[in-house]
């Protein structure tokens, strides 16, 4: 190994240690003393789960054109994005950038759950605000007891999530027996399977069998044999797009006829092209929005979003676009936008009208709001109903 190469280690090796120790957090309140207001955007803009970053990235960069028509106290919001490539460690990397050289007031992203908790401590040692779109694990916000004082979320947690996909299997598929399949490196599908696990079987029903994937994996016809042969009612499958595709694809062609059920780790235009419209058929997802919800604002979101990048917005841009309005509100009840005063301004959000519903912030920093059901008809989410919490 060259110096020159060692040479850079040391610096990056020197540059985390000083974020995480509380070194180089946000001195300006990311105003750069001028007349914006740095606000970084931590997104899978690559990689395995792409299509949720550059949705939530559309969403945000919509609501900022239009917020910064206006301004906030005078300014304006500058996104300063980094691509964290669907990699924890990239995460955790870009986190530390955009906290120690750019300097931002807050932090937007990551999609996922596991990419926002490789965020947690270096926002909260630094004191600058952490706010995931859509990262549903509920140790993103408190963990133990212990609330991480400068994260926050815009989306429901995953144990509502994957009750409200038990009490849809139960009540209204009328199923008593459910199998789960779950990727096993994945926190969110861990989290929803959980859920749905603790509620379906307090509910009465019966699950008869559980297996495992793994992120990237191509092949899933052994496990799909393994839970055909228990012959489950049901089969709850809490993973992303890219994976989900395949095995509903795979699991048809296996002659697995059941309903499948997953949240909005599917809500992706990729997965029609993956799965097939076909495979698709008899399957639901717990949302957080639908674009066929005939409220005017999110109507007239739609609409928006529509105009400006000619293509209909998913959940995860919706609420991108919601976080943005979020955080705006937050930065104007802050008045000076420094990261302390914007946190306690997040801390202090109640019944703020949003594309995704009103948002009030519990004590865990977790918002309180509705969910829908959705259901995959010709390969197209058509509304099923909506569930409060």
């Amino acid at each position: 190994m060259n110096k020159k190469k060692l040479a850079g280690m040391a610096l990056s090796f020197s540059l985390a240690a000083g974020v995480l120790s509380g070194c180089g957090a946000a001195s300006t309140g990311g105003s750069g003393g001028g007349d914006t207001i740095k606000i970084g955007g931590n997104l899978e803009l690559s990689g395995g789960v792409a299509s949720y970053g550059q949705s939530v990235n559309k969403g945000v960069k919509l609501a900022f054109e239009e917020i910064n028509k206006k301004k906030i106290n005078g300014k304006k919001l500058k996104l300063v994005a980094v691509d964290n490539k669907s990699e924890a460690a990239e995460a955790t990397n870009g986190s530390i950038k955009l906290v120690s050289q750019d300097k931002v007031a807050a932090v937007i992203g990551a999609a996922t759950s596991t990419n926002t908790l490789a965020q947690v401590q270096i926002a909260d040692t630094n004191k600058v605000p952490l706010i995931t779109p859509t990262g549903t694990n509920p140790d993103i916000t408190s963990k133990g007891g212990k609330v991480n004082d400068y994260v926050f979320r815009t989306c429901f947690i995953d144990p509502f999530q994957g009750t409200v996909a038990a009490n849809y299997a139960i009540d209204t598929l009328k199923v008593k027996t459910a199998a789960i399949y779950i990727d096993s490196a994945s926190d969110y599908s861990k989290g929803l399977a959980a859920a749905f696990k603790k509620s379906f079987t307090e509910k009465g029903g019966t699950i008869v069998g559980e297996e495992a994937y793994q992120a990237k994996d191509t092949d899933f016809r052994a496990t799909l044999t393994r839970l055909k042969a228990k012959k489950p009612e049901f089969i709850f499958l809490p993973g992303y797009y890219e994976e989900v595709g395949l095995i509903l694809k795979q699991a048809r062609q296996a002659g697995i006829e059941v309903p499948f059920m997953g949240g909005d780790g599917w809500d992706s235009p990729k997965l029609t092209e993956i799965a097939g419209a076909d495979p698709l058929k008899n399957t639901f997802i717990t949302n957080h929005y639908s674009a066929g919800d005939k409220d005017k604002k999110v109507q007239e979101f739609v609409s928006a979003y529509h105009k400006k990048y000619n293509q209909d917005p998913d959940a995860f841009a919706a609420l991108g676009y919601d976080t943005a309005y979020f955080l705006a509100d937050a930065i104007k009840r802050s008045k000076d936008a420094s990261p302390e005063k914007i946190k306690k301004a997040l801390e202090e959000t109640k019944d703020l009208s949003l594309v995704s519903g009103k948002l009030t912030l519990d004590k865990e920093h977790n918002p309180i709001k509705s969910a829908v059901i959705l259901k995959y008809v010709d390969g197209k989410q058509t509304y099923e109903t909506k569930v409060n919490p």
